[in-house]
């Protein structure tokens, strides 16, 4: 796996890309205009959006019908010596449709338990969490 950057202007801005040559902008957090999202940002998107394939590709195998699904990934971070890595992160799942909670539940626990190699990467330093909610308003 392999991925380039490039700077993209006088200041921090970076055009990642990936295999597929999909590019995603990264930027510094602390400049008066932002043009993307912070590499802190990128490590909780990760952890959710890998969760999602995960929990979308088995809940499909198993025929429920999810209309909607959305994810909150929040991080907590300390301070270690002149950086701020995270100490935890919560994921929520938020599904919509006709879809059994168990088979949910169970989803989620096969993604951060076994599949997802973003959250597994983080097994030894940081605690992650997660919870399901099911057609509930928002």
């Amino acid at each position: 796996m392999k991925v380039t950057l490039e700077r993209k202007n006088t200041e921090y801005l970076l055009e990642a890309k990936g295999t597929s040559g999909n590019t995603v902008m990264i930027d510094h957090s602390g400049m008066e205009t932002v043009q993307g999202v912070s590499p802190m940002e990128l490590l909780l998107m990760g952890v959710g959006s890998c969760s999602a394939i995960d929990i979308i590709a088995i809940l499909k195998k198993q025929r429920q019908d999810i209309t909607s699904y959305k994810v909150e990934v929040t991080g907590e971070r300390y301070e270690l010596d002149e950086s701020k890595p995270f100490k935890s992160m919560h994921v929520l799942v938020k599904l919509e449709g006709d879809i059994n909670p168990v088979k949910a539940q169970k989803a989620a626990d096969l993604s951060f338990e076994k599949y997802c190699s973003v959250s597994k990467s983080f097994d030894k330093c940081v605690d992650i969490t997660y919870s399901i909610q099911i057609n509930e308003p928002s």
